[in-house]
C-alpha cells in the first residue's frame, strides 16, 4: 500500500526554494487540495514548472496570489494578470517556453535525456542564449531537459498501490511530470482498491508515485 498523507502533511514535505512541477491546463488537472495546503504551509521562493498559471484564485494562481513563487517556467501567463503584474514589477521571474517544447523538455527530464532538438523558436527571442546545432542540413535549438524536486499530480483514480489514471486534458502534462519529479505526490479524485483499475487503464504506474493525498484530513 502506498503512503497516504493528508494535504497538510504532503505540503509540509515541500521546503522553501523547492522546484515544483504542477500538472494541469488552465487549472483542469491541477491538484487543488494540495495547492490549498501549500498556500497554508507558506513555503516561499518556489520555482513552478507548469503549462500556465491559471487565473487569480484558481489552481496555480493561488500560489501566485500568495507570493510564494519566485520563478515560473510556463508556456503562457496570458490568463493571469497577477502573474503579469508581478513579472513587470520584477517580483517574479518568468521563462516562457513554447508549449510543445515545454512538454518535450519535461519528457526528456523524465527519460534521462539531456535535452531535445527543435526548430521551434528559431529566429525569435526564444533562441537568445541557446545553443544551435546543424543536423543533416537543418538548424535546431538545444532545449535542455527539465526536472523537479517534486511533481504534484492530479489523477482521476489511484489505487492503494499508487497506480494512476487520468481524465481528458489532465493527461496532457501530469504523466510527463510524474516521470520527471524526484518525489511524486499524487492527488486523485478517488482512491480505489487494488485490482479495480485494469492494466490498460493505468497510465502512471505505482513505482513512480511516492505519496498519495487523502481525500479527508483524518488519513494523514
Amino acid at each position: 500500500m502506498k503512503n497516504i498523507l493528508s494535504p497538510a502533511a504532503a505540503a509540509a514535505l515541500v521546503p522553501d526554494g523547492a522546484v515544483l512541477m504542477i500538472g494541469g491546463f488552465m487549472g483542469v488537472g491541477t491538484p487543488e487540495r494540495l495547492i490549498d495546503a501549500l498556500v497554508l504551509a507558506g513555503a516561499k521562493n518556489l520555482t513552478v514548472i507548469a503549462n500556465d498559471t491559471a487565473r487569480p484564485g484558481i489552481g496555480i494562481g493561488k500560489l501566485i496570489d500568495a507570493r510564494l513563487v519566485s520563478k515560473v517556467i510556463a508556456s503562457h501567463i496570458g490568463t493571469n494578470p497577477e502573474t503579469q503584474r508581478q513579472m513587470i514589477a520584477g517580483e517574479i521571474a518568468v521563462e516562457l517556453v513554447p508549449q510543445g517544447s515545454l512538454a518535450e523538455r519535461v519528457r526528456a527530464g523524465g527519460h534521462g535525456l539531456g535535452g531535445v532538438l527543435t526548430p521551434t523558436g528559431l529566429g525569435t527571442p526564444a533562441e537568445e542564449g541557446k545553443i544551435k546545432l546543424d543536423v543533416e542540413g537543418a538548424t535546431y535549438l538545444v532545449e535542455v531537459a527539465l526536472k523537479a524536486d517534486f511533481a504534484l499530480i492530479a489523477a482521476k483514480h489511484a489505487d492503494y498501490d499508487g497506480n494512476l489514471d487520468y481524465a481528458f486534458t489532465a493527461r496532457n502534462f501530469n504523466p510527463l511530470m510524474a516521470m520527471a519529479g524526484a518525489t511524486v505526490i499524487a492527488e486523485a479524485q478517488d482512491i480505489v482498491p487494488v485490482g479495480t483499475l485494469s492494466p490498460d487503464q493505468i497510465v502512471t504506474p505505482h513505482v513512480l508515485v511516492d505519496h498519495l493525498v487523502a481525500k479527508e484530513m483524518r488519513h494523514g
